[in-house]
């Protein structure tokens, strides 16, 4: 029994980036210029380049509480400019925009495959410290 309740756990634990790709809108498949996840081959995009996040107009680093976290998801293209920015894991307006307005200032060192710059699909946490 215990044999097979670990490989069932580990495959488990792999299908989940499957199941999102699977789940794109038909949108998201007709993009014009294909997006790659990283896998085998295809060596991921580096940050060379950040913007500090401002605190929001009205707002104050003692309105949020401690480790507050806003979740992004990104394209960083052949050129290694962040692209297509979207909140997935929001910590409010205000500070969503700010995060987002500062992460497009991001510079990265594009991803590869093969040695030839590619656009890929990055999940990126962006932890706002007081």
């Amino acid at each position: 029994m215990r044999r097979n309740l670990i490989p069932a756990l580990l495959l488990g634990s792999m299908l989940f980036p499957v199941a999102a790709v699977a789940s794109q809108t038909k949108a998201d498949a007709s993009l014009s210029t294909p997006n790659f996840r990283v896998s085998t081959g295809v060596v991921a995009p580096a940050v060379l380049d950040t913007a500090q996040v401002t605190v929001p107009q009205g707002a104050s680093l003692d309105s949020i509480p401690v480790g507050a976290q806003v979740g992004l998801t990104l394209i960083v293209d052949q050129n290694g400019t962040p692209r297509n920015i979207q909140v997935v894991k929001p910590l409010n307006a205000y500070w969503d925009a700010s995060v987002v307005n500062a992460v497009s200032q991001f510079r990265f060192r594009p991803g590869t495959i093969d040695n030839k710059p590619i656009p890929v699909d990055v999940n990126l946490t962006v932890t706002i410290a007081r």
